[in-house]
């Protein structure tokens, strides 16, 4: 839901500490002048201005939950200077949704035009981009399964409840992890901290970053008690890693 969130005047929610603000996450991959996304959040727009993103190259999407995909939309201006259609890669069960969600787009009739310009490809077990495998890690989010993705010493894993141990394996010898840590209680569909922690012990990455926090978590506070290699991500975070 975003933080500070709707009607909420939680410590958090309230704070004045700029890293307590937090947009729905998503992540920007950028090397060798091409910019590849993960996800378009409803915050999409807002982000790709505070960042100062004028082009993409490609979308990949985990899944269609609405804080993932809402901001497709937002994806016209880009898609016009892309030249051609901008990829979109999506495993089969979200590339349905997101039909079926946007079907004004994917479904054109509209003749004054304005649509973003946009293409969906399957996704499979990941797919090769401008030099880089982008490797699909399927993570059990609820009672979906769910797409992460590896790509060189870094990986993407938001809104899991389960990794199974055929992905654990694919992620191994990691610089930089992503992981969902939505807040310290148990959740349904959504790592917890504890939970995240146990998976941070296993693998034993250089470096960690929690993600699709909820206001449960203040920044400074939760960050003084986690190890040193694992943080709180936030809005604007930057990282280098071999790719």
């Amino acid at each position: 839901m975003g933080v500070p969130t709707i009607g909420c005047d939680c410590p958090v929610c309230t704070s004045t500490d700029p890293k307590d603000y937090r947009t729905r996450p998503s992540v920007l991959i950028s090397y060798a002048d091409r910019n590849v996304l993960i996800d378009t959040t409803p915050d999409f727009r807002e982000q790709a201005i505070r960042e100062k993103v004028h082009r993409l190259d490609a979308v990949l999407y985990t899944h269609a939950h609405a804080d993932h995909i809402l901001g497709l939309d937002d994806l016209r201006p880009v898609s016009y200077r892309h030249g051609g259609k901008l990829p979109l890669y999506a495993g089969e069960n979200t590339a349905e949704m997101i039909k079926k969600v946007f079907k004004y787009i994917f479904d054109a009739d509209y003749k004054f035009g304005g649509l973003a310009r946009v293409e969906l490809h399957p996704l499979n077990d990941g797919v090769d981009l401008f030099g880089v495998h982008f490797q699909s890690i399927k993570v059990i989010h609820g009672e979906m399964q769910i797409d992460g993705f590896r790509f060189g010493s870094a990986a993407y894993l938001t809104d899991f409840s389960e990794i199974p141990q055929s992905s654990l394996a694919q992620l191994r010898g990691l610089d930089i992890l992503f992981l969902d840590a939505l807040r310290r209680k148990p959740h349904p569909t959504h790592s917890s901290v504890e939970q995240s922690l146990k998976i941070v012990e296993e693998l034993k990455p250089k470096r960690t970053f929690f993600t699709h926090i909820s206001h449960d978590l203040p920044y400074a506070a939760t960050n003084a008690s986690l190890p040193p290699q694992v943080q709180l991500a936030y809005d604007g975070l930057k990282l280098d890693f071999e790719i």
